[in-house]
């Protein structure tokens, strides 16, 4: 095999992110010598007109290139990651247990991604709910039940898809058992392959079904298959995932540059010998996109699997398969799927989606109090918080934000008033059980509003879980908790 037509294969099997809200010369350069494409992220998007206008630059270098990005809704948003998604997540809609608004919220989004040009949606999440100590996947899974799980997965996938833009099934085998998060560490799942049948990969088996076009490896061991993670491990790639689950489309794999595979963030030694590793374990499209993605970074990955094909440590059929299945995933949606409106069809899920426990109605100048914690790095900083909305409902609320861990005079201003707290995953930080605790002790009514996972009931006398922190979802609750109490402001926005 020539030279040229070596590198242009190695180039075909990479996606790399970039930085900047226009494309970068040397992402146009690499794109016409044969670059698969890329991965959008936030800090690529000021609005969809803007994206829009990206992907037309991208496509000026290419007709076929690869427009991937990381858009879940709910929590994990790159198109509304400056306001907040209008859509909820997964687990506000296996909350709500409604398909038809599960494959609409698909549609919904995959009308919105084509018209922007993106032809790869690198969602839904198809991990489950197992376990609240879980750091990384929470509200970004459907639930906990392997078949109601999948049933929404199999529905997401064929809305999104009907408008033309490809999901992506992840993070095979399942993240939802692990404890720790592999953009630091490699997680070790405590599963056997027949637990791992019965339960984390029935979702995986409906979106196959439902005819997904592209999954994504997970950085995950399961100590049966081997040492390595199912990125890097033909077991889980090979023999699971294709011979057993049938699966022929394109696999895609988690950020290499995470610290379980490529041993450190910002490593580019190991991200090249990652990307040789995941190609021979029969991954097609490489991921590269999340911190160290750079012209020098390419090149170093393209330079390091043109060295294994010429000393045979990886053939070119291989290479040739992942290039042909990568470019599988630039075809470009047609457009013109008509969806429901965003905000409508987001506040229909939320409102269903809600559960509420011995909701009080609040007496006056009932304080909002949102309780910031560090968003994980899948969610990065997108804005979340009750108290805009609460206080906008009610015409005599006051709302206040603090952290657990400075949370200043919050116990003396919320003496005696009737309080309304909201958190992310409250169980899973101390500080913030503390200080809720605390709340518990001091105001005369509490209500917790928990918009992460639904940890157990704090004492408090009144609970809201939403099972996510879009817009929507924030938006729900304080409605429910304002009309609660009598003095819903009717015309809020």
């Amino acid at each position: 095999m020539g030279e040229a037509r070596l590198r242009a294969l190695a180039e075909a099997v990479l996606l790399p992110g970039f930085a900047g809200t226009t494309a970068p010369d040397w992402v146009r350069e690499r794109i016409a010598a044969g670059l698969g494409g890329v991965v959008l992220f936030g800090r690529n998007i000021v609005d969809d007109e803007q994206v829009a206008r990206l992907t037309e630059q991208l496509r000026g270098a290419r007709a076929d290139v690869v427009v991937g990005i990381d858009e879940e809704g709910g929590d994990v948003t790159r198109l509304d990651a400056a306001t907040g998604s209008k859509l909820p997540g997964p687990l506000a809609l296996g909350a709500a247990g409604d398909l038809g608004l599960t494959a609409a919220v698909g549609t919904a989004l995959g009308a919105r991604l084509a018209a922007c040009g993106v032809t790869l949606d690198l969602a839904p999440c198809a991990d489950l709910t197992l376990t609240l100590d879980d750091p990384i996947i929470g509200v970004r899974a459907f639930g906990s039940d392997p078949y109601a799980a999948g049933a929404h997965v199999g529905a997401y996938v064929r809305g999104m898809q009907s408008t033309g833009v490809a999901a992506c099934a992840k993070h095979f085998p399942g993240h939802g058992a692990s404890t720790t998060d592999s953009h630091f560490t490699l997680p070790v799942l405590p599963r056997t392959p027949e637990e791992l049948r019965a339960v984390e990969l029935v979702p995986f088996r409906a979106a196959i079904a439902a005819g997904v076009r592209s999954v994504m490896t997970g950085h995950l061991v399961v100590p049966q298959w081997g040492a390595e993670p199912a990125t890097t491990n033909p077991t889980a790639i090979l023999d699971v995932l294709r011979a057993e689950l049938g699966f022929t489309g394109a696999v895609v794999t988690d950020a290499l540059e995470m610290g379980a595979v490529a041993g450190h963030l910002g490593n580019a030694a190991g991200l090249a010998d990652a990307a040789v590793r995941a190609l021979r374990a029969g991954a097609d499209s490489l991921c590269v996109g999340g911190e160290i993605a750079d012209a020098g970074a390419v090149a170093a990955i393209v330079d390091r699997i043109v060295a294994e094909v010429r000393s045979g440590g990886l053939s070119e059929e291989r290479l040739t398969e992942a290039a042909a299945r990568t470019r599988g995933l630039g075809v470009r949606p047609a457009g013109g799927v008509v969806a429901r409106d965003e905000a409508e069809l987001g506040l229909t899920v939320a409102r269903k989606a809600l559960r509420t426990n011995h909701l009080p109605p609040l007496g006056e100048r009932p304080l909002v109090v949102d309780v910031e914690v560090e968003p994980t790095i899948a969610a990065g900083p997108v804005p979340w918080g009750l108290g805009p909305h609460l206080v906008g409902l009610l015409p005599d609320g006051t709302a206040v934000r603090v952290t657990a861990a400075e949370p200043g005079d919050l116990l003396e201003t919320a003496r005696d008033r009737d309080v309304v707290v909201a958190t992310r995953d409250a169980h899973r930080h101390p500080a913030v059980l503390d200080l809720i605790a605390g709340l518990v002790a001091v105001a005369a009514a509490v209500v917790h509003v928990e918009t992460g996972t639904a940890g157990p009931e704090l004492g408090t006398a009144g609970r809201v879980d939403t099972f996510g922190g879009s817009w929507s979802s924030l938006r729900a609750a304080a409605e429910t908790v304002a009309a609660v109490s009598g003095r819903l402001r009717q015309t809020a926005g």
